[in-house]
């Protein structure tokens, strides 16, 4: 006795060793084929950053969304819980705004005029179709700071379950980012190029804005390089980079040979080129037709050194955004939307972070990019669909083209590069050859770079309504919202990423969903076989038991 006493008394102190132990030495597994529970390194980074609590309310809380979106929801505080043990500064709460009829119009008014608007969604569940509201953000404090975080992914045509997967595979990248803006004072500094007729500061006003939460922005012009060179070049090189937002002027070559050797000193740049002159507000006018032409930027040289050549054709393909047009006289006219083959929506099929995951991107006459084989890496942002053709200059463009039926059998160009990036050691566009002015320090090699090329100014053009600057990439006539400001706060944020931070959005995220409706059509069958199989199976067990018994006992 005294001996199993013993044995009892040494398991016991084994198992509160083991639980003192284990309560030191804390440590999660993820076995989940995608390892979607295991945090980047960069996140980790920023995450390790945070000494004092950020505090998390995500609205992303009822008992009536539908199951897709309860898995958004699981998927959201399962996130947080692994950002809370890697850091117990981090504290959430999920909140229903909608929970109490009495302050819920009073709540989404309030959540609405800080920019969190409701989503609207479909329900159907047991056969039967309903509508939702749900609020899918969260907002992260620190410091007495607040950011905005959104927790859905949109696509254009996106089904809820392709919603719900986007979203889900953006979670990280949302939350780092929040964190990082809330955390990581700004250091980097951008140039918004000016001198050249680029577009005016309110038709890039709300990516301008964007950016700023990020990086330091100011203008910069180019006219001082006639007067002295030298000293604009030394004053370019305090920033990291460059943007050339639809230049429409030539630049001189004074002016390339300063961006040039700005390039060769390891500056990023982007730059969005208009290689044909045409704006569709120049077909609004009583003929409906206008001209397109070349526009000569003498950048073909600058270019073609560093990989890539912008051709001076039109891109019109079938896979393109709608022209809205009132058609018909005086007070009968009514807003149209209409096939318009100017306006390309482009995709890829690359997981590169910059592209992974987005939305349909929407350009207005767009060129063709050739890239050209040197050393340089160049990698496909964006290209048009394979139902393409290309349209050379000049030609006229008539808004008559919106009341034919276009042949499939001519747009057959596939797909066209319209935006691509370039990485690596760029050799001087002036190497070999005679400086428009003398350089205190000549390279005609740069130091490891970036630099992205958009064969189309309009990408980062914002409508103006009234004076006021609207939202990149929203449409107001059709109210669909397309993917150019996510595109291009991407390739920014790629282009001086020193963190890692942009790399998180190629991580690949499977889930995987039941279907809805073979559900519905399959419920009685399996409900009766749940209900009925158990019995037959009992009764069956005690038919044969009692049989075995009756033939034992009966010898």
């Amino acid at each position: 006795m005294k001996k199993h006493l013993k044995h009892i008394a040494l398991l016991l102190i084994a198992l509160v060793a083991i639980n003192y132990i284990s309560s030191l030495a804390f440590k999660r597994f993820d076995l989940t084929e995608d390892k979607r529970y295991t945090l980047s390194d960069a996140t980790i980074n920023i995450i390790n950053n945070v000494d004092s609590p950020i505090e998390i309310d995500v609205f992303l809380s009822g008992e009536d969304f539908p199951s897709e979106f309860r898995r958004l929801q699981n998927e959201t505080k399962q996130l947080l819980e692994e950002f809370s043990s890697e850091n117990k500064n981090i504290i959430f709460n999920f909140i229903n705004p909608l929970e109490d009829d009495a302050t819920r119009e009073r709540n989404i008014q309030q959540l609405t005029d800080r920019g969190l608007t409701p989503m609207q969604l479909s329900v159907q569940e047991n056969g039967k179709a309903s509508q939702a509201i749900f609020f899918p953000w969260a907002l992260a404090s620190y410091n007495n700071e607040t950011v905005i975080i959104s927790l859905v992914k949109n696509k254009i045509g996106a089904s809820q379950q392709d919603l719900v997967t986007n979203s889900v595979q953006h979670l990280e990248y949302a939350f780092a980012d929040g964190f990082s803006k809330l955390i990581t004072p700004k250091h980097r500094k951008i140039a918004v190029l000016r001198g050249n007729l680029q577009l005016q500061d309110k038709y890039i006003a709300n990516l301008i804005r964007k950016l700023g939460e990020y990086y330091f922005i100011a203008p910069f012009t180019l006219d001082s390089v006639a007067g002295n060179p030298q000293k604009t070049l030394e004053k370019l090189e305090d920033f990291d980079l460059i943007i050339s937002a639809k230049p429409t002027e030539a630049f001189t070559e004074e002016e390339k040979l300063v961006l040039d050797q700005y390039t060769m000193n390891g500056g990023k740049s982007l730059w969005l080129i208009d290689a044909v002159a045409m704006e569709k507000d120049s077909l609004y006018n009583d003929t409906g037709k206008n001209f397109a032409t070349t526009r000569d930027l003498n950048l073909t040289d600058f270019f073609f050194k560093y990989g890539v050549r912008i051709n001076p054709v039109i891109v019109s393909t079938l896979y393109s955004a709608p022209i809205t047009l009132a058609m018909g006289e005086g007070s009968e006219s009514q807003f149209q939307h209409l096939r318009w083959l100017y306006s390309p929506l482009a995709s890829t099929n690359d997981t590169h972070p910059i592209v992974n995951n987005l939305n349909l991107v929407k350009f207005d006459f767009a060129n063709q990019i050739d890239t050209l084989k040197n050393n340089i890496k160049k990698t496909i942002l964006l290209e048009s669909a394979p139902l393409t053709k290309l349209e050379g200059t000049p030609r006229e463009i008539s808004l008559d083209i919106v009341t034919q039926d276009p042949d499939p059998a001519t747009f057959n160009r596939g797909n066209q590069t319209l935006a691509v990036l370039l990485e690596g050691e760029f050799t001087s566009v002036y190497a070999n050859r005679i400086k428009p002015f003398s350089l205190k320090k000549e390279l005609n090699k740069s130091i490891p770079t970036k630099m992205v090329v958009i064969a189309d100014g309009d990408v980062i053009k914002n409508d103006v309504f009234k004076n006021v600057p609207q939202e990149l990439g929203f449409d107001r006539w059709t109210g669909q919202t397309f993917g150019n400001k996510e595109f291009l706060l991407n390739t920014v944020n790629y282009l001086l990423d020193d963190n890692g931070l942009i790399n998180i959005r190629s991580k690949e995220i499977i889930v995987e969903f039941l279907n809805q409706e073979k559900i519905a059509d399959e419920k009685t069958k399996w409900q009766v076989i749940n209900i009925l199989l158990p019995l037959l199976l009992l009764g069956a067990f005690g038919m044969i038991f009692n049989y075995f018994r009756r033939k034992k006992y009966a010898n």
